[in-house]
This record gives structure tokens, sequence and C-alpha cells, in this order.
């Protein structure tokens, strides 16, 4: 199995072309190859770039939390300005797209609509088109494999966490995804994917090849079960309820102080077994060293996937998350659950909306009315609806 930017390296005829003009880079912690030697290092062996963009978190990975920016800076070694995406502004400027001819884009992504690197995805296609500028993806693996679940994104919600009005888990790579963008946005931009080889999304790894070392691609992205859980568990940023941030397994545990799990648990069960299926979850406690309930026990479920009992096909990480709020509604009737604060720079919407992309998902949950079979049919309807939609940018 060969990455996109293995593939590219080995293309003479790409890297003679390469060599005639001025080459930016979009990069991260993850942008390696399967000797884990950075994007920066390959590109540079081979070729002049002339800047490089870093997305939320930094080049470096190293800004932990959310809505944490980061600065321009210069890379000494290589000589080229570092451009932040996540920082002063959210879209390359003008003069930014003026530091390059072509721009490589090598982000790994978790293959969930609120992970902001397609976001900077498409405002990058946006303004490559504007400025007349080429782009290439270089092609990496969708983790979650092609699995589609979620609420499609409405309009009127559009923002850094949801760029189109596409499901939660999306089921596409990011050069599929380019091309979907491409389409459905009309950009006239000169785009080429770099292709994975040997590459799909059956066993052993539904979707993620195991004999590749994962690399954080963003700081809590700290193992594959986070990303399989990831589009259930990104909900609880909305909320009051910790997603783990402060421990060890940040996106992988959900609970707040003095929840009852045990009968939560129980509800869930009695709601939708179905939803249920194809992963683990396990009661536990956390203690969190920073962020939500500082310092306090926190009663908790763990996700697991990591063990011979994880089916892709079964496992519905975004309606386990949804249960567990309408379960917990039903145990904890006076809980506040949902956070109040600006997200993402939306400060007209709540902060669960704009993860969701619409009321829908809120307004289902507080119904003491509603059911599973009620959030299902709307479920399906937009799943079925992204997979007719997707299916033509499969490379794969």
């Amino acid at each position: 199995m060969r990455l996109g930017i293995e593939n590219l390296l080995t293309d003479k005829s790409k890297i003679k072309s390469l060599k005639k003009k001025r080459v930016a880079l979009v990069c991260h912690p993850a942008s390696v190859d399967k000797n884990l030697i950075h994007s920066i290092d390959l590109l540079s062996s081979k070729i002049k770039l002339s800047a490089a963009f870093g997305p939320q978190h930094g080049v470096k990975g190293d800004k932990q939390d959310n809505m944490i920016e980061t600065d321009d800076t210069f890379d000494s070694r290589y000589k080229i300005p570092i451009f932040s995406l996540y920082g002063k502004v959210r879209r390359p400027t003008k003069e930014m797209m003026e530091t390059f001819d072509l721009v490589l884009f090598d982000l790994q992504d978790l293959g969930c609509r609120i992970y902001t690197f397609i976001t900077t995805l498409l405002y990058m296609m946006e303004e490559c088109a504007k400025y007349n500028k080429e782009i290439w993806i270089l092609d990496r693996p969708n983790p979650i494999g092609r699995e589609v679940e979620g609420l499609s994104l409405i309009p009127g919600y559009e923002s850094f966490v949801g760029a189109a009005p596409i499901p939660m888990r999306h089921g596409l790579t990011l050069g599929e995804l380019a091309l979907y963008f491409k389409d459905h946005f009309k950009l006239d931009v000169d785009l080429d994917v770099i292709k994975m080889k040997g590459y799909h999304f059956k066993k052993p790894g539904f979707g993620w090849p195991v004999e590749r070392p994962w690399v954080n691609p963003s700081p809590n992205a700290q193992t594959l079960n986070m990303a399989r859980v990831y589009p259930g568990t990104v909900m609880l940023e909305g909320t009051l309820l910790s997603e783990g941030r402060g421990t060890t397994r940040a996106l992988e545990v959900v609970g707040a102080p003095s929840l009852d799990i045990p009968n939560i648990l129980e509800v869930m069960k009695r709601m939708s077994p179905k939803w249920l299926k194809g992963a683990i979850l396990r009661e536990c406690h956390f203690e969190p060293t920073f962020h939500k309930h500082q310092h306090q026990l926190c009663n908790a479920l763990h996700i697991h996937t990591d063990g011979d009992f994880y089916n892709p096909k079964l496992f519905k990480p975004y309606r386990v998350i949804c249960l567990f709020l309408k379960a917990l509604k039903k145990v904890h009737p006076q809980y506040q659950i949902y956070r109040d604060f600006p997200y993402e720079y939306v400060e007209d919407k709540l902060a669960f909306d704009v993860i969701n992309g619409g009321p829908f998902l809120r307004e289902w949950v507080d119904d003491p009315r509603s059911t599973a079979k009620d959030l299902e049919v709307q479920l399906l309807r937009d799943e079925k609806a992204w997979l007719k939609k997707s299916k033509k940018y499969h490379l794969y």
C-alpha cells in the first residue's frame, strides 16, 4: 500500500514538472510516509518548496484545545514562510497565494464533517480557483472506512466545522472529497488527485492499513479507536458533558459528575439495542486534569472498537451518542445538556446545533415524545441520499 505522497515522489514526470514551479505544501504532524519521514523533508529532497501552510493545531500540532490560534512563523531550516490557516485568517490571503503556483495538500483526515481539515481543503480550493493556482491532493486513508452516518448539514448552518451539506461521517478520502467539492461548488480549479495504490476499505484495518503507524493528526486524535468513535463523541463539545479532554482518552469517553451510568445504559438498551452493536460500551470513571469538570470525578462510558468484537458495518458512533443523550434526558430530566458559548466563531447559534449542522437532533433529544425510530427515519433519508450522491467520487 502506498500513499499519495509516496507515489508522487516516485513519479519522475510529475517531480520534473514541480521543479519548474513555485510549490507550497499544506501539512501537519501526520503528513508522513511509511518510515515516518515528514512530507516537508521528503519533498525538499526533490524540489524547492516556496511556502508551507498549517491547518488547525498548526504544522507541528502543538495547540492542544479547540479554538486556539496559531501564528505565522518561518522555517529556519528550509528558509520558507509557514502560514497559519487557523490564526488571523481561516482562508489563505492574496499575499499568501502569491507565494506559490501550485499547492500540494497532504493532510491526514478523520472522515468526519466537523474535522476542520476538510473546510481548510475547500477554502484552499476556492482561493486556488480565484487566483488561478493549481492544487494537487496527496491522498491518504479515511481511517473510519466507507460507512456513512449522521444527519446532513442544512442550509444556513455552514461554518468552519460544516463546509458542505454532507453527513457527519462522510465515507470519503480527502481526494474524493476534493472531487465532490469541485462539482458541488462549481469550482473552476486545476485539480489533480495523486491516488494511493493498494488501498482498500476492507479488512483487516477497516479503512486504516494496519501496517502503518498511527501519528496524531491533531493532539487529541491519539488512537484509531478515537477516530472510529469521534463522529459521535465530538458532539459532546457542544455540551456541558465531558468528552474526556484533560484525560488520556479524549473523545473516547463521555461523562460528567453524578451521572447514573448503569441506569443510562439500561435505558439505551431498551430504547434501541440495534444501535449498540459492533462495539462495547464500558462503564468507567475519570477526573480531568483540565477542561470541563476539572479535578472532579466523572461517571462515564468508554466506547471500545479495539477488539475482535468490532464490526464497522454495525457500529454507529453517531447513533450511540444520540442514544446516550436521549437516555440521559430520561434518567436526569433536569440536567442542563447544552453549552452556551460561541463555537468556531459562530455566535448566533447554539454550539450543539453548529456541530450537528442544524437543530433537528437537539429538538429530538429534548422532545419527551420522540423515539429512536423518529430519528432513524431522518438519518436513513440523509444517509441514503449522500450514498447515492457520493458514490461517483469513489476512487478505491
